[in-house]
């Protein structure tokens, strides 16, 4: 049975390895070892913070639409609950970029939230 020399395709698996790891600091975008272990860091942080992106969006758009409601007399939850009361179905994506950029518009939401 002939004996298999595998160089080439470690080789190939580094270099992608190294590419992958390209801009990092001293020996993590130079070394074998150290590059891996950068990338599967890297790799974990990016699934864990796409969970986190989803909250802080939330959060910020929950602190948007508190500030707005209350130039308008509303607390954040009295406002949530007028709008599910009057059976408004905006979500909070809308709203917060209705607070920010068209305040009239947000403002007629308002006392639709205030009459429910």
């Amino acid at each position: 049975m002939a004996r298999v020399k595998r160089g080439v395709t470690a080789h190939r698996r580094h270099k992608r390895l190294l590419q992958d790891a390209a801009g990092r600091k001293g020996a993590k975008s130079r070394l074998i070892k150290p590059a891996r272990e950068a990338l599967l860091h890297a790799l974990a942080y990016a699934t864990r913070d796409r969970k986190q992106r989803k909250r802080q969006m939330r959060e910020l758009w929950i602190v948007r639409i508190n500030a707005a409601a209350r130039q308008n007399g509303l607390t954040y939850g009295q406002f949530i609950h007028g709008l599910k009361q009057a059976e408004v179905g905006i979500d909070r994506k809308i709203l917060a970029d209705l607070a920010i950029r068209d305040s009239a518009t947000f403002g007629r939401i308002a006392e639709l939230a205030k009459g429910a």
